[in-house]
């Protein structure tokens, strides 16, 4: 399994999707880095301008690292999985001496495990700025964590493991729907449904979503993979 996992970011040239991490991350922390100590998102009166709840440092740093990278992964899904039924590539890896599902399962895994190392290490990134900046110079919002912390990085691994593992449920539609659009867009919708909120109704700081969300994704990992031994190639 780990040598078709290295054969995947091989042949999909996983350099580019490095280089493209690392430019997300440096924009992404420059934004919060702005919106902690530059006060744009600050009132002209010199007050916050957030909703109720979203008046810590974490709420924008979980918000914008998330949709980015659920976004990320889903393209990278579409790329790696999507795009190679449509242009062949999938059916001269299936006439290899391997098990279909483990092509397929060795696909998925290649990309949740980019994209989990890489949010990881992107959050770790911003908030170790922040909390290096926050000894320097006031910030609009509230410093609510410690990285000294252990339930720090089991919240910060954990929120890491549903956001990327929610792209699973992106890919089952763009492999239903024959289209690596449609995984796109349905991780667009994605954050909509987990990141909106209608009035003071929100999921985003539900604690059971993000368990019944984790459940859901796998179990749309598994239908993707399941019966493609049977199944014709789009």
């Amino acid at each position: 399994m780990l040598k078709l996992i290295r054969l995947e970011w091989k042949k999909n040239n996983i350099g580019k999707y490095i280089g493209g991490s690392i430019i997300m991350a440096l924009l992404i922390g420059l934004f919060i880095f702005s919106l902690a100590f530059l006060g744009i998102a600050e009132d002209p009166d010199g007050t916050l301008d957030a909703a109720p709840g979203t008046d810590v440092i974490s709420a924008p740093i979980e918000l914008f690292t998330s949709m980015a990278f659920l976004i990320f992964t889903s393209v990278m899904l579409a790329s790696f999985i999507v795009s190679a039924y449509k242009n062949k590539t999938m059916a001269l890896m299936f006439s290899y001496p391997i098990k279909r599902q483990k092509i397929l399962a060795s696909q998925m895994i290649a990309v949740w495990s980019f994209n989990f190392m890489a949010l990881i290490l992107t959050k770790l990134a911003i908030y170790l700025c922040i909390s290096i900046g926050a000894g320097f110079i006031r910030s609009s919002f509230a410093i609510d964590f410690s990285m000294g912390s252990l339930s720090f990085y089991v919240q910060l691994v954990l929120r890491s493991v549903v956001t990327v593992s929610m792209s699973f449920i992106a890919l089952f539609v763009g492999m239903a729907l024959k289209s690596s659009k449609a995984t796109i867009i349905t991780s667009f919708l994605l954050i909509l449904l987990t990141q909106a909120n209608i009035g003071d109704l929100t999921m985003a700081d539900n604690a059971i979503v993000p368990i019944i969300l984790t459940i859901i994704s796998f179990v749309f990992a598994i239908l993707s993979i399941y019966n493609v031994e049977n199944k014709d190639l789009i």
